[in-house]
């Protein structure tokens, strides 16, 4: 079932500009946080949150010349590369666990020529990738379990597999991804539920066998407890009480931009806490406009652009890539707000800038080169 790109080769119109801008929108909000966040850790560094910010723009600059050239770039042409891709990537994901940088005990990054890459990231777009092609290839026996269902977890398993040996929450956001993806894509759904306690049975079995993981899941208990109890332990969940109290402080209107104190307690605020900070600077007026933002995004990429994708594929591609931002961007929130264990994901274009930054652009660029392609007249949508 799959289409050939020679059956869609010229654009229909523009890229979606409502998803270009609350990307641009985002960015903006972002540095503004950054700027504010960055200060405490810049003093620890000696040097200042102005150069820092700067790096901050720069990585974000890249991001969106990343997030244009892919859009450039007819998204069958892609596809063609996607098993070449995850190649690459398995190669980078174990180099990372042989020569990595090792940090708070956890080998996450390459050093490459003075810059640091997260392979993690670049795995997600390549595995999302490939996952659709896999899914628009074997339409026509797409719940066949030796055909359809044991090839396309073959990649998916072995770069979960990769990513969780190291870095578990990037793992566990990836796997339920691709089971998202597949259940979309109409993969059975018996097959699907099997997959789910087969996940949840490896998923305890790391927990278990890294106290780090397991002294996580223990203080998220621990706050649930203490949040029904009306008890407060400030030697349990340090990182997450701070949070709370950068958000309590925020009220509605916030204390006002740059005037955040939680930053200098906040461990990593200008990344795995960002939300907290401009909950606090920014209020729940701001949280609620950030958060609205990738709810644009939300809508855009699932109700707009998969929904009149020319074809499965494109319709497949926009899910994944659309899902892929707006659960990363909602998973922080949520760790900074106590509704989830505290994971250290990034918010894409609004936590300080990386590999991460990068891809997220790369991701929004194939949903723009999509958009171009659209055809409201005949949906290829289903669930």
């Amino acid at each position: 079932m799959g289409t050939s790109p020679d059956e869609i080769d010229t654009p229909s119109q523009g890229s979606d500009r409502v998803l270009l801008v609350s990307v641009v929108l985002l960015m903006i909000f972002g540095t503004l946080a950054v700027y504010s966040a960055i200060a405490f850790f810049a003093e620890s560094k000696h040097t200042s949150a102005g150069s820092l910010v700067m790096g901050h723009i720069l990585k974000l600059s890249i991001a969106f010349l990343g997030m244009l050239i892919a859009s450039k770039i007819n998204y069958h042409n892609l596809a063609r590369f996607s098993r070449f891709g995850m190649i690459i990537s398995w190669i980078f994901l174990i180099a990372v666990m042989v020569f990595g940088t090792e940090v708070f005990g956890a080998k996450r990054s390459l050093d490459i020529g003075g810059f640091s890459f997260q392979p993690s990231s670049f795995a997600t777009v390549a595995l999302l990738i490939h996952v659709s092609v896999l899914l628009d290839e074997k339409q026509d026996y797409i719940k066949d379990f030796k055909r359809a269902f044991l090839p396309i977890m073959f990649w998916v398993v072995i770069t979960c597999g990769l990513i969780g040996i190291e870095d578990f929450s990037s793992a566990a956001i990836l796997m339920g991804l691709s089971m998202l993806l597949m259940f979309v894509g109409r993969i059975s759904s018996l097959q699907l539920g099997a997959l789910v306690i087969i996940g949840l049975l490896g998923a305890s079995l790391l927990i278990w066998q890294s106290p780090e993981r397991q002294s996580r899941i223990d203080n998220y208990i621990e706050q649930v407890v203490q949040i029904k109890s009306n008890e407060f332990n400030v030697e349990e969940g340090y990182q997450a009480q701070q949070a709370h109290i950068a958000i309590a402080q925020g009220e509605l209107f916030g204390v006002g931009i740059g005037k955040s104190t939680q930053r200098d307690f906040l461990p990593a605020p200008y990344n795995d806490f960002i939300f907290a900070i401009i909950a606090e600077e920014y209020g729940l007026v701001g949280a609620v406009l950030l958060l609205l933002l990738f709810t644009v995004i939300l809508f855009r990429g699932i109700g707009k652009i998969a929904k009149n994708a020319p074809d499965t594929l494109g319709m497949l591609m926009a899910v994944g890539c659309t899902l892929a931002i707006v659960l990363y961007g909602f998973v922080n929130a949520g760790v900074a707000s106590g509704l989830l264990p505290v994971t250290g994901l990034p918010m894409p274009f609004v936590s300080y800038g990386g590999t991460s930054t990068l891809f997220s652009g790369i991701m929004i660029g194939i949903l723009m080169n999509i958009s171009k392609y659209s055809n409201g007249k005949n949906s290829v949508f289903y669930a």
